[in-house]
């Protein structure tokens, strides 16, 4: 009687140390995973890359997204994210910051002409926005990069006033906001980033343009050196090198 007790007791604890073992085994396995922190422009590109890596490597990677601006104090903070996906000044401010440990440059962010399909309007440079009674949209310099380039290159035409009257209240944050007006037909034209352009293909036009700009913007993927993950950060690392710029540029982030 007691030798089969003593066997219940000695079954009953294997049996909580198997599913306590398995159970510290799987949160374990939830822990490997990289997060990343990707700018808004750039989710299609990163998607594609995370699949392929896990399809590679067999390691899961997450990404949060938002603006540049909202996710950069998470990395200052040094409380999220494993890698930081953005565009120039961005590098510089994680750099700043002392979250840098490594980066790959994947492509390039420029401004382009969108429009209708078609291009009803017959829009052929930026020069064209001054015409009277066209709808413009432009993204907001307060919060973007493009917005900068854009307003510094219309102040060097002299044209802000005359393109600011069509502008009118059409000042944006996000560019997926200023290809959702292009197609909905709520605008005629719109200055976006090409890959955002790009994702918009099916509704809108892009206007071959000189790049008139001061500064040609690059896209990094960034390593941040807080990870808790080192080595699954270099395997990232690594295989965006190989594959990363050839992915942006499917996704039309290129000169």
């Amino acid at each position: 009687m007691l030798l089969n007790i003593y066997r219940w007791i000695m079954l009953i604890a294997i049996a909580v140390c198997l599913v306590g073992c398995g159970e510290k085994k799987g949160s374990k396995g939830n822990s490997e995973e990289l997060v990343i922190l990707v700018g808004n422009s750039f989710i299609p590109p990163t998607e594609q890359l995370i699949a392929e890596f896990k399809n590679q490597t067999g390691i899961n990677a997450t990404f949060s997204t938002g603006g540049s601006e909202d996710l950069l104090p998470h990395v200052k903070a040094k409380q999220m994210g494993d890698i930081f996906i953005s565009h120039d000044p961005y590098l510089d401010y994680v750099r700043k910051a002392g979250s840098y440990s490594d980066h790959v440059y994947v492509g390039f962010v420029a401004p382009v002409i969108a429009v209708q399909k078609g291009n009803p309007k017959s829009i052929q440079r930026i020069d064209d926005f001054t015409k009277p009674g066209l709808k413009i949209a432009l993204s907001n310099p307060q919060y973007s990069t493009s917005g900068e380039l854009v307003f510094q290159l219309l102040e060097k035409k002299g044209i802000e006033d005359a393109v600011m009257k069509n502008v009118a209240n059409r000042l944006t944050k996000g560019h997926s906001n200023l290809g959702n007006l292009l197609k909905t037909k709520s605008v005629d034209a719109v200055i976006i980033w090409n890959g955002v352009a790009h994702t918009f293909r099916d509704y809108l036009d892009v206007v071959k343009t000189p790049y008139e700009y001061e500064h040609e913007i690059n896209v990094s993927v960034i390593a941040l050196n807080y990870s808790k993950h080192p080595e699954l950060l270099k395997k990232f690392i690594e295989f965006t090198r190989k594959r990363g710029p050839e992915i942006f540029a499917e996704y039309g982030y290129v000169k």
